[in-house]
């Protein structure tokens, strides 16, 4: 399969797997690349070294391109772009931040970069500040979100009026039907998280792995606007957040409530009570745990036969 997205990444088919805090270490990273997609490590939870040591591991365990997420709200940015620029990573997606902070630099060094957004106004923004690529990722999706909670139904044809440059949709899509309709709602590829999350390879917790599996429809709220909107599973945590939005907690009483390393006592640690759970929407479609390779072959089998079948009506 070639299209603009195949082709700028030069991967098989145009299946990008999120970079997902907690999730996405190089064992994942370098499974869906060796599958035919295009894989994230998730740089958001990592230190500089700890970085360092992924994107070893990952040029070791595969020979086809992979790529590093940074959201530039973490501290120490600047040492992990060099850490990126020095082992001669050639993929970066940004997000949670101004696209031309870093865009310049990076690919002054010959790295190709995207961006992720949540509106047109975004998409135009990263456009303008010379991305090859935008992500535009709809409020279904889980973890950090935008605050205009616009659906990926209605962002993806949105922001391809808007601009010239390739198009990933995010949100919602963990199928092959999902990745076929978001394609043509105008999308060149699709990114895909929370289905990763449910795979063998995803370095968070088996117990928050199985809790994906077993999340219903209704299950996620996105919440937390105040400090960054986040989609999350709803549990003792998420009561306590619900509680304090009912006695009309301030900003602060929020901040220290989710105090630090909330995620990764969740997520990594596998503390479903107490931990911060974040996940899509479309976990209520998800129920086994695969190889991510499976998860590739799957998706692409699906897209086919789901083509196939719309061509006949």
């Amino acid at each position: 399969m070639t299209n603009r997205i195949t082709s700028l990444f030069k991967i098989q088919y145009p299946i990008i797997q999120a970079g997902m805090i907690w999730a996405s270490g190089w064992r994942l990273a370098s499974a869906v690349s060796n599958a035919g997609g295009l894989g994230l490590l998730g740089a958001g939870s990592m230190y500089p070294e700890v970085l360092r040591e992924h994107i070893q591991k990952c040029q070791q365990a595969t020979t086809k391109p992979f790529g590093v997420n940074v959201p530039m709200l973490y501290p120490d940015i600047d040492k992990l772009m060099q850490i990126i620029i020095e082992m001669g990573v050639k993929i970066v997606f940004t997000s949670a931040g101004n696209p031309a902070t870093w865009t310049a630099q990076l690919k002054k060094h010959g790295i190709t970069v995207v961006h992720v957004v949540s509106s047109v106004k975004f998409a135009l923004k990263a456009q303008q500040a010379g991305v090859d690529a935008v992500v535009a990722e709809g409020f279904e999706a889980g973890g950090h979100n935008g605050r205009d909670e616009t659906t990926t139904l209605t962002l993806i044809p949105a922001v391809k009026e808007q601009i010239q440059i390739p198009l990933i949709a995010a949100g919602g899509i963990a199928t092959g039907r999902s990745m076929l309709a978001a394609m043509v709602l105008g999308a060149d590829g699709v990114q895909v998280g929370s289905r990763f999350v449910a795979s063998e390879e995803a370095s968070s917790h088996i117990l928050f792995k199985q809790r994906v599996v077993d999340a219903r429809e209704g299950d996620t709220h996105l919440t937390l606007k105040e400090l960054a909107p986040v989609r999350m599973l709803k549990n003792d945590f998420y009561n306590e957040i619900q509680e304090a939005y009912k006695r009309c907690a301030t900003t602060e009483e929020l901040k220290n409530l989710l105090g630090r390393a909330r995620a990764k006592r969740g997520m990594f640690e596998g503390d479903l009570k107490e931990g911060e759970l974040e996940i899509g929407q479309v976990s209520a479609i998800i129920h086994n745990i695969k190889p991510a390779a499976q998860i590739v072959a799957d998706m692409m089998d699906e897209f086919h036969k789901a083509k196939a079948k719309v061509s006949q009506l």
